[in-house]
């Protein structure tokens, strides 16, 4: 992606604020380095050093912060659930910021001061919650703030203040739409739309969502270190491509194992850089988020670039008998079979001096379990040339989560 002249102004100022700043944290990276030593994208790609989840543990827990502590007006963080969290601190033109951008997505997705907004996420030191409402209330729509979790509550305030729009990870969009199916409750539901993020999530699962509720789906992208959720959604055209904000972040999509730019359609590591963050600039922050540049201009006429869905995580894979596996590669198989529904797992186990992987798959009623497990089997055989354990279970029948699924269990290393 082609970098343009006043996204260079901006990541020259930048690295001239935090150099001036006293961090050690930036004093360090950035010692060699002036900002006048970039002039062009090349300059910043060979100059311009990574940043990695775990520089940003490193500096737990304010070693972040660019400005002085009276500017910081609030804090987000990390779940620190492999490791010390990650804290980021805002000023006030960041929180403001990022409603802007997060206003935004609601106005591409075709939202208006008219809805309602359900807001599901978590409130607290996760970014999610906040974003969204804040989002909502900059847009001047009304937010009905549940948080998560307490699923009767949910259902009884989507029927009672006609809530118009949902917003939720994947996994609670999923477990809301199958309680709102059993229950029969589709036809007080007056739900138009669903902003769904914080995983990624496959077309079965994607499709079942949308047929339960009757509701247009939008990917939305962001992640704590990076203000949060909200720095691109896809549009009312609904084609493959999210809009990311180049006004406030630089991408790059990088080849996780070298750090070079990919070709641009093919797939890579998310790379971010802030342009005008005060709190906590990132500087080349490698994302592990796996997704490509989409060429096309979009119908919509918006300029901003464009990447596909998140198609995995590059710390998601796990490799099994010389195969590397993503929760994308069980999803091409299971999406293959007719009869299988949204929801699987995989568990993958060492025994007998030989690794084993096995899949559990849920299937419609009345779809013969025996047929669909051998097909599985088949077609995995033949894209990937191996064969897992197939088990076929009900609807219904894995666990749901009112926050993030963890599809892929390695049980090797334990």
């Amino acid at each position: 992606m082609k970098m343009t002249e006043k996204q260079l102004e901006q990541i020259r100022a930048q690295i001239k604020r935090v150099k001036a700043c006293g961090n050690p944290f930036y004093t360090e990276r950035f010692k060699n380095i002036e900002p006048e030593d970039i002039k062009t994208q090349e300059d910043f790609e060979n100059l311009v050093p990574f940043c990695s989840k775990q520089d940003l543990r490193d500096a737990y827990p304010l070693g972040l912060a660019s400005v002085p502590e009276e500017e910081i007006v609030r804090i987000h963080s990390s779940s620190g659930t492999t490791g010390a969290p990650v804290i980021i601190p805002y000023t006030q033109k960041d929180v403001d910021d990022w409603a802007t951008m997060f206003a935004r997505c609601y106005e591409i997705a075709g939202i208006t001061n008219k809805d309602r907004i359900q807001i599901t996420p978590g409130y607290g030191l996760w970014t999610a919650g906040i974003g969204f409402q804040a989002g909502c209330e900059k847009l001047g729509a009304m937010a009905i703030p549940m948080g998560p979790g307490n699923t009767e509550k949910q259902l009884q305030m989507m029927q009672d203040l006609k809530a118009t729009v949902i917003c939720a990870t994947s996994s609670y969009a999923l477990l809301l739409a199958e309680q709102v199916e059993s229950r029969g409750l589709g036809k007080n539901i007056k739900l138009k739309k669903g902003i769904i993020g914080s995983e990624r999530w496959g077309e079965k699962m994607r499709n079942r969502i949308k047929n339960i509720l009757g509701i247009e789906l939008y990917d939305i992208y962001g992640l704590t270190e990076c203000y949060g959720p909200g720095i691109g959604i896809n549009c009312t055209e609904q084609t493959d491509g999210m809009h990311i904000f180049d006004d406030f972040v630089y991408i790059e999509i990088l080849d996780p194992q070298t750090g070079k730019p990919v070709p641009e359609g093919e797939i890579g590591e998310i790379t971010l850089t802030t342009l005008v963050k005060e709190g906590a600039p990132l500087f080349r922050f490698r994302t592990h988020d796996l997704a490509a540049f989409v060429k096309e201009e979009c119908p919509c006429g918006r300029k901003y670039p464009r990447i596909t869905q998140i198609l995995g995580r590059s710390d998601d894979m796990v490799k099994v008998k010389g195969n590397i596996i993503f929760p994308s590669t069980l999803e091409d198989v299971i999406k293959s079979v007719p009869g299988t529904s949204s929801e699987y797992r995989a568990k993958i186990e060492h025994a007998e001096g030989k690794d084993k992987m096995t899949i559990f798959v849920e299937v419609e009623p009345g779809v013969d379990r025996a047929e669909t497990a051998l097909e599985i089997k088949y077609v995995f055989k033949q894209k990937y040339n191996m064969t897992p354990e197939v088990e076929v279970v009900g609807i219904g029948d894995l666990p749901r989560s009112e926050k993030k699924t963890k599809r892929i269990e390695d049980l090797r290393f334990n």
